[in-house]
C-alpha cells in the first residue's frame, strides 16, 4: 500500500496503479490523500479500533488476576473469559455479539490478552490446604521469629546446634523423562519398577552447617521388613503405618532417633 501510494505521488495515475497492484481505487486514493496531508501516515492495520478494553482497563484486569493467584484463588481460562464478559457488560463496552451467546469472552480474545500482558501465563497450581495460607500471616511469622530471637539470645546456639526438620513425600516410581522415538508413533513405553508407585513419607533433618540426620521412612504397610531399607543412607530408620503418614507416636520415635 505504501509503495503504491508513493508511485501515485510520483506522478502515475491512481487508476493504473490500482489495476497493477490489485488495490481498490478508492482505498488507494484515501492513502494518497493521507501521504499528502500527514507527515508520517500509518499504513499498518489499526487493531485498537476493535479492542474491547483500553490499556488501563486491561492493566486493571491483569493486576486482579495476579492478586487472585497470589491469594491461592487463581482463575482458570474459562473463569477469566467469564470475568472479561462481566467486566465488559458492567462497563458498557462494545464487544462481539458472540460473547452474549456464551456469556464469556472468546479464546481469541484471551490469546490476545495474554500476548499483550506478558506477565501472565498459564500454570498448573499445586494443591494447597486452607490452613497453610491462612496460618502464614504477619502475626504468626512475627511470633515465630520473636521466639527464635529470644531463644538464640538466651542460649547462644552455634550453627551446628540449630536444626530444621520437615517431612516430605517420596514416590517409589518416578515419571520417566522424554525420549527420542519414531515420528508419528502414538504410544511409547519406558521401563520402570512399576506402573504406579506408592507414597513413602520421609522425615528429614539438617542443621545450619549442612550436616544431616539419617532420615526416618514411613512405609504404607502393616508390618515393616528390613529389606525395605536396601540402598538407603546408613543409619536410616524404617517404620510401617497403613496410611503411610507421620503420626504423633512416630514423631516421638523419630525424636528418640534424633537424640
Amino acid at each position: 500500500m505504501e509503495a503504491a501510494a508513493k508511485r501515485v505521488c510520483a506522478g502515475q495515475s491512481v487508476r493504473d496503479v490500482a489495476d497493477e497492484s490489485g488495490i481498490p481505487k478508492t482505498t488507494l486514493h484515501r492513502y494518497v490523500a493521507k501521504m499528502n496531508t500527514e507527515e508520517s501516515p500509518r499504513f499498518t492495520p489499526n487493531y485498537f479500533v476493535n479492542r474491547v478494553f483500553s490499556e488501563e482497563e486491561e492493566k486493571s484486569l491483569s493486576e486482579y488476576l495476579l492478586r487472585a493467584s497470589k491469594h491461592h484463588h487463581g482463575l482458570t481460562s474459562k473463569e477469566t473469559r467469564v470475568l472479561a464478559y462481566e467486566y465488559a457488560v458492567r462497563n458498557k463496552k462494545k464487544f462481539p455479539s458472540g460473547w452474549n451467546e456464551t456469556k464469556s469472552a472468546t479464546y481469541d480474545w484471551l490469546y490476545g490478552f495474554m500476548k499483550r500482558n506478558p506477565s501472565l501465563s498459564i500454570h498448573s497450581p499445586e494443591a494447597t490446604s486452607l490452613s497453610r495460607p491462612t496460618s502464614f500471616n504477619k502475626t504468626n511469622v512475627a511470633a515465630f521469629f520473636g521466639n527464635l530471637k529470644q531463644v538464640h539470645e538466651q542460649h547462644k546456639y552455634q550453627a551446628g546446634r540449630i536444626f530444621n526438620v520437615d517431612e516430605t513425600g517420596l514416590m517409589t516410581v518416578q515419571k520417566p523423562p522424554k525420549v527420542i522415538a519414531a515420528k508419528g508413533v502414538k504410544q511409547i513405553g519406558q521401563i520402570t519398577s512399576a506402573e504406579r508407585g506408592v507414597l513413602v513419607t520421609m522425615v528429614g533433618c539438617i542443621n545450619v552447617q549442612g550436616n544431616s540426620i539419617p532420615p526416618l521412612l514411613v512405609f504404607p504397610r502393616v508390618n515393616f521388613k528390613e529389606h525395605m531399607l536396601h540402598g538407603s543412607p546408613p543409619g536410616t530408620v524404617g517404620v510401617a503405618k497403613p496410611s503411610g503418614w507421620i503420626t504423633k507416636d512416630l514423631f516421638l520415635q523419630w525424636m528418640d532417633h534424633f537424640i
